[in-house]
């Protein structure tokens, strides 16, 4: 008899419990909750076992599996009884399950976990991965905690508990193992999970840049075919392995011997570029999924850019390749490079290669990406890496940035973006990853968005990029021109150590356009510009450089230089080469010579940059001393503010199917379950309950309209100020009712006069909620001045969101002013964010307005709106998004 719920379909799974996750070692599999429907591939998954795997699992020999048990175990109601495995093509490799235990001595917050996987993928990080997945789901159930037993013998299971980051407790008998720990993640068990998916994610991208072979399928005679080129561009890079044409019609392609299909190689394949028309590549894909290949770089168009169709056919290929254990560069990639002279592939259709370097590359676009790294050969940037994703159906650049964070080859990674898939991983991964290595990146589509893109993009406003990059302390650039001028800099110089520029030229003129590009980018001068004349000698020249860079008030240099007419500007290019040393920055600018000249070259520490004028040498300079003050800042801690009681807010918003908006009631409490308190009032429906109200909060009071289009005008027409007496109260109350055609009045206690500020939580569908901040009144909102944060904020993160907008030195004593209490305002930035983590119900959420002023910061108003929460991208356990 089968033991599932009554009335639940076992069929009928949460869809959220379904993955692609990535393994230890880069390979990929499928996880989803058991069905009835796979006992007979559980049958066989049990019969590859080995005994002694079944002997951990079961505590006995357990040959074979019973028609009863297995019904038992391929049965599940998904809320009792939860069973995940793990799918590597259509065979199941590993199984985990929890059951909920009940009856004498539980409370029904605790289940029994247990899992086992196939002895051929064990140690592939598969354990770990169904332990993440079934917290989670049981977690959503209402359980709270995990037991398990485990054979004392069994170290590898033991290990997969104690290394999660939970607080486990032991107990032992006759041999046997009894483990409990609670499921709520703690901050270790997010870092261990963290940790384990850089591993993962950058071991995955390693396999695709560093295969060991590679087969072109659809290799072409013809040399108008991309077939030919991506096998053309392979030989010429002379990749260090063996490359293996696959053509059914020819024996051989450009001399090297072929295939007529992936199956007929030999040997293995550890990378495949696809190469054939969209039509011919699932039957391609068959094949690449029987030989094993481990990675696909998918250069064929006619997908997601041709519409809903193509958009279909997109997202199957992907699924189907990380089911099948591959990972996908595609459809209508450029392809990869990899310059590492150990590997030399250029599995990509760019003829143009730049030289090796240290900065990475990622882009979408094909045209785009030919054009890029053949702008990096002639302005002299060299790569390490460069990927090219097209479609981004798989491979995005999240997981470069994995990939780049431990890739002691790269130092600078350069990204070209026109859309996001994730945005909230990337906000986490880059914020990580800048504070060792810059990342520069051009993010179009301010203004517009290609079509194609629109399906798969993530919808995201400017001002929750611009927030994103300010937070993650992502340099962004306008053009790709702007891209390499701050490639170059960072990639040959070191970072600024403060803001103070030198500017040393042969040019008056010259020399103060400088001063002037430094002076408007809030960068300090180090003494006036040094011109040491028309007439220098390349030693004289070289000898103001060296003092400009002794000099203990200088953190960098400009050097501008206008050649004369009877010395080549070569001499004087080397002059300054032997003059510099790495301890300082330095930009050049050479009329009209840019990018890193023979001449400028430091053996074995790079160059000096050179850009055509001195805005944009200025301008890469900037950049650089903004990035370095952001990664010199500390980095701040995520505080989670004292007093909070989440369980009460979460009984308050109360799982809405549709938006509505919260009560004043409702509002106040939700705020008072995370320390924010409304300041006091009441509402009054007739002259009578206005003045007992006020002769309950207290003279002076505050009287306001209820109708928002009054209340916040910047006239104040709907609002009397300073109440001080009954018979006011009477005659404001008649004026405020009339105004408004409304009985009901706010009748508020006065609030410490102070600087109007406007507070709130903004849900944005990518990016999760943001915090943003700014002052009260017309200028501010005309102008936009407002700032933002997306959730979760560090108490660093709170500081410059209170900071950031123009106008904040109001708030701090601004023309002999009283300052403000910045410690509480930043206080409830941390509540709010918190408010804002707990509850992904609250879609918007407004405080207008809050008053600071010495005493601290008083809230005056709330606006609350709640609804279904939206998906959360970057939350839950590890997957692919």
């Amino acid at each position: 008899m089968v033991d599932s719920a009554p009335g639940r379909d076992p069929f009928d799974f949460p869809r959220r419990w379904e993955a692609d996750v990535v393994l230890s070692d880069g390979g990929t599999v499928h996880l989803r909750p058991i069905t009835p429907d796979d006992g007979e591939k559980l049958r066989e998954f049990h019969g590859r076992l080995s005994e002694r795997t079944r002997y951990f699992r079961y505590f006995g020999p357990y040959p074979r599996i019973p028609q009863r048990d297995l019904e038992r175990f391929s049965t599940v109601d998904h809320r009792d009884r939860v069973a995940l495995i793990a799918l590597l093509g259509d065979d199941i490799v590993a199984v985990g399950r929890f059951d909920r235990l009940q009856g004498e001595g539980h409370r029904g917050d605790s289940a029994e976990v247990a899992f086992v996987v196939e002895d051929g993928h064990q140690g592939r990080g598969l354990g770990s991965i169904l332990l993440e997945h079934l917290a989670a789901a049981a977690r959503e159930v209402g359980l709270a905690r995990f037991e398990a037993e485990v054979l004392a013998e069994n170290g590898q299971m033991v290990r997969v508990f104690r290394d999660a980051g939970y607080q486990v407790s032991r107990a032992f008998e006759e041999g046997v193992l009894h483990l409990e720990f609670a499921i709520d993640p703690t901050d270790e068990s997010v870092a261990v999970a963290r940790a384990r998916e850089q591993a993962a994610e950058a071991r995955s991208v390693h396999n695709l840049l560093h295969p060991r072979s590679v087969a072109v399928i659809g290799a072409s005679t013809d040399p108008t075919k991309i077939g030919h080129a991506v096998l053309k561009n392979l030989l010429e890079a002379d990749f260090n392995g063996p490359v293996y044409p696959v053509n059914a019609e020819h024996r051989a392609v450009r001399g090297v011997r072929a295939y007529p299909t992936v199956l007929d190689i030999p040997d293995d394949v550890d990378l495949a570029v696809v190469a054939v028309p969209a039509a011919s590549v699932d039957e391609v894909m068959d094949g690449c999924l029987a030989k094993g290949v481990k990675a696909l770089v998918v250069v064929s168009s006619g997908y997601g850019e041709t519409g809903p169709d193509g958009l279909s056919a997109e997202r199957r290929l992907a699924a189907e390749a990380r089911a099948h254990g591959m990972r996908v560069v595609g459809p209508n990639a450029l392809g990869v490079l990899n310059l590492d002279p150990k590997v030399r592939l250029n599995a990509s259709l760019a003829p143009k290669l730049p030289e090796r370097g240290r900065a990475g590359f990622f882009c979408q676009s094909g045209a785009l990406g030919t054009a890029i790294l053949a702008n990096a050969a002639g302005w002299g940037l060299g790569l390490s890496t460069f990927v090219s994703a097209g479609n981004r159906a798989d491979v995005s650049g999240n997981d470069l940035l994995q990939y780049w964070e431990t890739d002691p080859a790269t130092d600078v990674v350069l990204l070209y973006l026109e859309s996001f898939g994730n945005p909230r991983k990337f906000a986490r991964l880059a914020r990580r990853l800048g504070r060792t290595k810059p990342i520069v990146a051009v993010k179009s589509g301010r203004h517009a968005v290609v079509p194609g893109l629109a399906a798969t993009a993530a919808k995201v406003d400017e001002a929750s990029v611009q927030a994103l990059f300010e937070q993650a302390g992502v340099i962004r650039v306008d053009s790709l021109a702007q891209l390499f001028d701050t490639a170059l800099l960072l990639a040959h110089q070191p970072l600024p150590k403060g803001k103070r520029v030198a500017v040393v030229g042969n040019s008056t003129a010259i020399g103060l356009l400088a001063a002037d590009t430094l002076l408007a980018q809030d960068l300090d001068l180090a003494g006036d510009p040094v011109d040491v004349g028309a007439q220098a000698t390349p030693e004289e020249f070289a000898k103001a450089v060296r003092e400009a860079l002794d000099r203990p008030d200088t953190d960098a240099l400009v050097v501008v230089f206008v050649p004369p007419v009877a010395v080549p500007g070569t001499a004087y290019a080397r002059a300054i080469r032997e003059a510099a040393h790495r301890a300082k920055p330095i930009v050049s600018t050479f009329l009209a010579v840019e990018g890193v000249p023979d001449e400028l070259r430091i053996p074995g520490k790079g160059g000096i940059p050179s850009y055509a004028s001195p805005e944009r040498a200025v301008l890469a300079l900037a950049r650089a001393v903004r990035y370095a003050r952001w990664r010199a800042a500390p980095q701040g801690t995520f505080v989670r503010p004292e007093g909070i009681d989440p369980d009460r807010a979460r009984s308050i918003v109360d799982s809405p199917d549709t938006e509505r908006r919260l009560t004043d009631e409702q509002a106040v409490q939700l705020l008072h379950c995370y320390g924010i308190d409304v300041v006091p009032f009441r509402i009054a429906h007739s002259e009578e309950e206005a003045a007992e109200a006020a002769d309950e909060l207290g003279y002076p009071v505050a009287m306001k309209a209820t109708s928002e289009r009054l209340r916040h005008r910047t006239d104040l027409v709907g609002v009397r100020l300073d109440v001080a007496q009954q018979e006011s109260v009477r005659a404001a109350y008649h004026d405020l009712a009339a105004l408004s055609g409304n009985t009901g009045v706010y009748v508020q206690r006065m609030a410490p006069k102070g600087v109007s500020c406007v507070l709130g939580l903004q849900d944005d569908p990518s990016f999760g909620t943001l915090v943003w901040f700014g002052l009260s009144g017309l200028v501010s909102d005309l102008l936009g001045d407002r700032a933002y944060r997306a959730v979760p904020l560090t108490d660093t993160d709170a500081a410059e969101l209170v900071a950031a907008p123009k106008a904040a030195p109001l708030l701090t004593g601004y023309r002999g002013d009283e300052p403000a209490d910045l410690k509480a305002l930043q206080e409830l930035v941390l509540r709010l964010a918190a408010l804002a983590e707990d509850l992904p119900e609250v879609r918007s959420l407004k405080l207008e307005p809050v008053l600071a002023s010495a005493a601290g910061a008083f809230v005056s108003s709330a606006r609350i709106v709640v609804g279904p929460p939206p998906s959360l991208h970057d939350a839950g356990p590890r997957r692919l998004r």
